[in-house]
């Protein structure tokens, strides 16, 4: 993954506030054409499973990347050897690098791509020690989406989960009496939110290249920023409601955030609040350290706060 490493945010407002930047299974694409996503059904999930069909591959010992279904918005990358690392680097047509790291041996993980339509480079180094980095290949590849939305939907290794997680379960519980992808939202957010708590700990010693347990953090009802997204992204992809996992700053602190697809909205980020008539900038960390405060409210609706720099 991207090394990411999440700090603390203190924001003076009216009052200081500590806190950091925290069923069925199926494989293909949604039915639908490339501008619409699969669809919300209430109580109902759908999770993609991200599979390496051998159609198209590249790469030898160390690394092997499968591209197989590029089509659906991903590829999957393993390693072949024991005590090994390496990065993976993907630039799309919107020119950001993401970086992407592996160390495990003989197991497919899921990268994104998450700019859309286009010419992407891939490049995979092997780590040969001191912070250093021996290139391995590069790997051109024209992308064209079966569905536009499909990034947004699938696991990966930012968004890991399965039909038999539970928090798909839950997601599954708690839509069943939401009529619509809207009502779905706040329902889930609203749990989120009300659940979880920011652990400032975790938040002080997390090291760089974490990755979030989405289970692990329904169980321990704790985390960082990077957890509450994650949760939430995981949650709202398997009732078919496509959701961005965003990571950038807030202020000059690390921080991740979500962006949702309303069907009758349309993209809709950094939501936060519902006043009956929509949802403005949703930041369930901050959201649920500050409990509804109006000074939080104030500050994750000011855009201005927030810069972003990758989507997952």
């Amino acid at each position: 993954m991207t090394k990411i490493r999440f700090g603390c945010l203190t924001v003076l407002l009216f009052f200081t506030i500590f806190f950091c930047c925290s069923c069925g299974t199926k494989k293909g694409g949604t039915g639908n054409d490339a501008s619409s996503p699969a669809g919300y059904a209430p109580g109902q999930t759908t999770v993609l499973t991200p599979t390496a069909d051998g159609t198209v591959q590249t790469g030898d010992d160390p690394l092997i990347l499968d591209l197989s279904n590029a089509s659906e918005g991903y590829f999957m990358g393993k390693v072949t050897k024991e005590e090994t690392k390496v990065n993976i680097q993907v630039t799309g047509p919107d020119n950001v690098i993401y970086k992407y790291f592996l160390d495990t041996k003989d197991e497919w993980t899921a990268f994104p791509l998450t700019a859309g339509d286009g010419a992407y480079l891939i490049l995979a180094f092997e780590d040969i020690g001191n912070g250093q980095y021996a290139s391995l290949f590069s790997y051109p590849l024209d992308v064209t989406l079966e569905n536009a939305f499909l990034p947004f939907l699938y696991p990966n290794q930012y968004v890991n989960f399965t039909a038999k997680s539970e928090a798909v379960s839950l997601a599954a519980s708690l839509s069943k009496d939401a009529a619509t992808d809207l009502d779905a939202l706040r329902t889930i957010y609203e749990y989120v939110v009300n659940t979880l708590t920011y652990d400032n700990e975790k938040a002080a010693t997390v090291e760089t290249g974490y990755l979030p347990d989405i289970d692990e953090t329904l169980k321990t009802k704790t985390g960082i920023c990077f957890d509450y997204a994650a949760l939430l992204t995981a949650m709202l992809r398997s009732l078919s409601i496509p959701t961005r996992l965003a990571v950038g700053y807030s202020g000059d602190v690390k921080h991740a955030w979500i962006d949702v697809y309303i069907e009758s909205i349309g993209w809709v980020e950094k939501v936060a609040q519902f006043d009956g008539d929509e949802w403005k900038f949703m930041d369930p960390t901050f959201d649920s350290a500050g409990k509804g405060s109006d000074a939080v409210k104030e500050y994750i609706g000011d855009a201005s706060n927030y810069t972003l720099q990758y989507v997952y």
